[in-house]
């Protein structure tokens, strides 16, 4: 990876610091191609050496947690005006192949995958790693009312954990699947209180992966520590919208996380850094 001198340098900051407190973005060349991956999956997992060049400048924050033992990263791809779908809701793909190696990437990182029962009913999705070499994670599925179908890919039995988190128990579901059972006051299961339930099964890296209605209950609620934006050089028009969060009044009441930018092939790729806003989570110690 090589850094790109002619590239412009911006600045973000979060919303409570000053004008004079910033941090800069870091424009980066980012290979398209697997140069060292391979380790990196252990690597990270075992904290016995630095991440090699070039991984080390994306993946390196996701090795410890800054504010308890987990780790919380939510990933999304768009296009230039916001959008991760058409109208209709046809979605495959925005993001380009080395954008989706990034996804897998990702996943191959993590203890465990998150998505909404929405995104599985509309893509059945798999959640597993294809594109690049890792282990796969632990597919977790949110569906506080019952709705996952039986015969979705993520509950396919190849070796992996999976995870139904529900508020009712579902006797229907295949063998082998784990249920975690919590409460729903308001017909959503808090975020914080999906973490923490995730965290005492032994889960601490943690990828919140879609779809958006899921990754802004999370970003709303302080529970991410970092948030990748994939922008592809695309425009939609008319469709449905990413990232969607309670109205403010004013604009310097908007999120400015500290951000740095990355290149992937012809994509961006924004990497915020929200741990200054992530709520600590005191009962999410992984159990034993």
């Amino acid at each position: 990876m090589k850094r790109d001198s002619t590239s412009t340098q911006a600045v973000a900051r979060s919303a409570d610091r000053s004008p004079e407190d910033v941090v800069p973005h870091c424009s980066l060349t980012k290979p398209t191609g697997g140069e060292g991956w391979a380790r990196v999956p252990d690597l990270i997992r075992s904290s016995s050496e630095p991440l090699p060049a070039p991984w080390a400048e994306l993946f390196a924050p996701l090795e410890n947690g800054s504010v308890d033992e987990l780790v919380v990263i939510a990933q999304i791809g768009q296009s230039l005006d916001g959008r991760i779908a058409t109208h209709s809701g046809h979605s495959h793909y925005i993001n380009g192949i080395a954008g989706r190696a990034h996804l897998h990437r990702l996943r191959a990182l993590v203890d465990a995958v998150v998505v909404g029962v929405g995104t599985v009913v509309a893509d059945d999705p798999q959640l597993t790693v294809r594109l690049v070499p890792g282990p796969n994670p632990a597919r977790v599925v949110l569906d506080p009312r019952g709705r996952l179908p039986v015969q979705a890919r993520v509950l396919s039995e190849d070796g992996s954990r999976r995870v139904v988190v529900t508020t009712t128990p579902r006797p229907t579901l295949p063998a082998g699947i784990e249920m975690m059972l919590l409460q729903a006051p308001d017909g959503r299961i808090a975020p914080a209180t999906i973490l923490r339930g995730l965290a005492q099964r032994g889960f601490r890296r943690i990828l919140i992966e879609g779809g958006a209605a899921t990754v802004s209950g999370f970003l709303a609620a302080g529970c991410l520590d970092r948030l990748h934006v994939l922008v592809a050089p695309m425009i939609i028009g008319a469709g449905r919208s990413g990232l969607a969060l309670p109205p403010i009044d004013r604009i310097d009441g908007a999120l400015r996380p500290p951000t740095r930018v990355h290149m992937i092939d012809n994509e961006v790729l924004f990497d915020c850094d929200l741990s200054a806003r992530r709520v600590r989570l005191d009962a999410a110690t992984p159990a034993p």
